[in-house]
């Protein structure tokens, strides 16, 4: 499995549009193990670009600050899952809480 998350300054970022680069966490599900973390720069944000982008790197998850609902469906019809809410932390922290079953997660702050 492969996390995607939208980074700012190497966290993750409150607002998934304005990141300036993204990290992909390989993470075995099964060992509950954290694997390669890649990070790279973002594509230019247009509408659609991201989902397709993400998908063709292997992406079956999203874990963001906040995300708009009109993203979250573009993530969705790629078959990618979206987790919103996530605290600014780095990505390894994040991908070792979410295979723990112990990320917290509170409100999406996009609302557009």
């Amino acid at each position: 499995m492969k996390i995607a998350m939208p980074l700012f300054e190497g966290k993750l970022s409150a607002h998934f549009g304005h990141c300036t680069e993204f990290a992909l966490v390989s993470v075995d599900e099964t060992e509950k193990r954290v694997g390669e973390v890649e990070r790279m720069q973002a594509p230019t944000h247009a509408p659609g670009v991201l989902p397709r982008w993400l998908a063709e790197k292997g992406a079956n998850l999203i874990i963001a600050g906040g995300m708009g609902r009109r993203a979250q469906d573009l993530f969705s019809d790629a078959g990618i899952r979206v987790i919103v809410g996530a605290p600014e932390a780095e990505p390894h922290e994040l991908a070792e809480a979410f295979l723990a079953g112990r990320l917290q997660t509170g409100d999406n702050i996009c609302d557009h």
